[in-house]
């Protein structure tokens, strides 16, 4: 979280409303980068671009999201919601910044189970102790022909990365992740020495900013926080997957 006061997300209504009413001034990216870096001490701007809000600009320093005037005399942190397409305009911003190249995840660090000819692919960010994920798991065993690779993303607390290393260093990790996704099985106890790809995985996780489970990532690298209803998983691999293929 960027460390200076900012006008919250609650309290950006105000201020979109006097932006609307106001007289439009020219916009000047030069005067908005000048005023911000004077008044405030704020990592340097990358990228300065309008929104769909006639006055209201995104500030972007790295993958951080901002908005302001076209004087940069007010700042908002918060979502930016599109009512009528009920799309989070922010939220689709920061995916497509921290988009992820599917062909670069670490495979080999995932725990990997297929069905049919596995030819569609995905790959989860799953903790053992979330709830949805375990809705989700039970979703996907009924889509066919799909491979999943499930990254251990131990966020929750509590048991969650002991859990993750017993289901790892299993004799079988998929069959035990599913007995226990599935099934409530419990993982049995991992005993002595074992080298995981846990503290990988999470390092990946935050660089990706992925701060829930589930989280999805398509073969296209199109990317979704949370679980997805069976019938907008089915569309998706289907997407993603003609998508990946185009692009080879």
């Amino acid at each position: 979280m960027l460390n200076f006061p900012l006008i919250r997300s609650r309290l950006a209504a105000p201020l979109i409303a006097a932006l609307l009413l106001a007289p439009l001034a020219h916009a000047d990216e030069a005067q908005i980068r000048k005023n911000l870096a004077e008044r405030l001490a704020m990592p340097p701007i990358d990228e300065i671009t309008k929104t769909p809000i006639p006055g209201l600009y995104e500030v972007r320093m790295g993958t951080e999201i901002l908005y302001t005037d076209e004087q940069g005399n007010y700042l908002v942190e918060g979502s930016l919601i599109d009512t009528k397409a009920r799309t989070n305009l922010t939220e689709a911003r920061i995916n497509k910044l921290t988009a992820i190249d599917f062909a670069k995840l670490p495979l080999k660090d995932a725990i990997v189970w297929k069905s049919g000819t596995g030819a569609r692919r995905i790959a989860v960010f799953a903790d053992p102790n979330c709830g949805y994920c375990r809705r989700f798991e039970a979703d996907l065993q009924k889509i066919k022909d799909v491979t999943v690779y499930t990254f251990l993303y131990p966020i929750l607390g509590g048991d969650s990365p002991q859990k993750s290393r017993d289901i790892w260093c299993a004799k079988e990790p998929s069959k035990v992740w599913l007995g226990w996704m599935l099934r409530s099985e419990q993982p049995p106890r991992s005993m002595g020495a074992c080298e995981t790809p846990i503290d990988r995985n999470v390092a990946m996780g935050k660089k990706y900013r992925i701060n829930g489970t589930p989280a999805l990532v398509f073969a296209d690298g199109t990317r979704f926080p949370g679980a997805m209803p069976l019938e907008q998983i089915e569309k998706q691999l289907l997407v993603s997957s003609a998508a990946a293929t185009a692009a080879k």
